[in-house]
């Protein structure tokens, strides 16, 4: 009967831990969640295939729909608590609303999708979801 040199895939607990929120904040500040200095876009929303600092492939990602969900959830909140809050206080003419409330809307959701999309790929990073798992990385291999 011969051997079988069968290899299996490492699974999570055999894995060195990933810290969640300082992958967060480097995805946050639009830098690589690994090494936290290699840009994490290129363009607006568009992610890098690999850091050009550490070379961690980033194309894994799939923040999907979450950003934006995120950011109509933030943006949504803040928006209308300022809303009521003039609304009561100064009882401004509906023209004036949608002077204030349209554009602030507006600069609010560009300026905060983007760091937005960067924390869920530091969340996915950290969490090996999506292809960021053990079976590429390099510093997936447990310490013996």
């Amino acid at each position: 009967m011969s051997s079988l040199n069968i290899t299996t895939p490492l699974h999570h607990a055999q894995l060195d831990k990933r810290a969640i929120w300082p992958a967060m904040r480097k995805g946050l500040a639009g830098k690589c969640p690994k090494c936290g200095t290699g840009k994490l876009f290129y363009r607006y929303l568009k992610v890098n295939d690999h850091c050009g600092h550490c070379q961690e492939e980033l194309f894994h990602e799939r923040a999907d729909d979450a950003p934006p969900y995120l950011t109509i959830f933030i943006v949504g909140h803040i928006v209308v608590a300022a809303m009521l809050i003039v609304e009561k206080t100064y009882r401004p003419e509906l023209w004036i609303h949608m002077a204030l409330w349209v554009p602030l809307t507006i600069a609010l959701s560009l300026w905060m999708l983007q760091p937005l999309k960067g924390a869920t790929i530091g969340l996915q990073w950290a969490n090996r979801m999506h292809g960021f798992g053990a079976e590429t990385d390099s510093d997936a291999i447990p310490q013996q």
